[in-house]
């Protein structure tokens, strides 16, 4: 089975795997649950056209866990982004073994509030959007709604439940959660 390219967190976040460049195939949102309830994204031939995004998600604003070699030759640069009216914020971020610093996870947190303040979309991904994204969006989520990152974690998994936080990363959402509740975190 194919999984969803990206699923929609909350009213702000979008979760998900690299967004490719290109506008050749479409997004199709699957319905569940009806009443106006997005499901998650099925994407027509596997992808995630950075277009697509801005016009049919209204994301303003995309946060990348990748290494630049990563994204190189298949995602839309920082001022491809920029003409398309997005802003980028890259915080590199080791596949498999990395996980994102406090100080990573601070900024990019920011950076989603200002932009959920403004009503904008911010698309955070990495190369699967299972660890190292779902892992600041977690952090997200602690700093939003004050849960612990047991609370994120489960909420994230019940919408996308192929992430994959590990013990690591777990551990780095604790400390930030810690910081959080002493007021260390803005």
């Amino acid at each position: 089975s194919r999984r969803p390219w990206f699923h929609r967190i909350d009213g702000a976040v979008l979760l998900g795997a690299l967004p490719l460049r290109g506008d050749s195939r479409r997004v199709r949102r699957a319905r569940r649950g009806g009443a106006g309830r997005a499901g998650p994204a099925v994407l027509d031939r596997c992808l995630c056209p950075c277009p697509q995004l801005v016009a049919e998600e209204n994301v303003r604003a995309v946060v990348t866990l990748n290494e630049e070699y990563e994204t190189r030759f298949l995602c839309c640069s920082a001022q491809e982004w920029e003409a398309m009216g997005v802003e980028q914020l890259r915080l590199s971020t080791v596949d498999l073994t990395g996980v994102p610093t406090l100080e990573n996870l601070h900024k990019g947190v920011q950076f989603i509030l200002k932009h959920r303040a403004r009503g904008n979309s911010v698309y955070v991904h990495c190369k699967a959007g299972r660890s190292r994204s779902a892992t600041m969006v977690a952090a997200y989520l602690i700093q939003l709604h004050h849960w612990s990152p047991q609370e994120a974690i489960e909420a994230i998994g019940k919408i996308r439940p192929h992430i994959l936080i590990r013990h690591k990363q777990v551990q780095v959402l604790e400390t930030f959660h810690r910081n959080m509740i002493a007021g260390t975190i803005a």
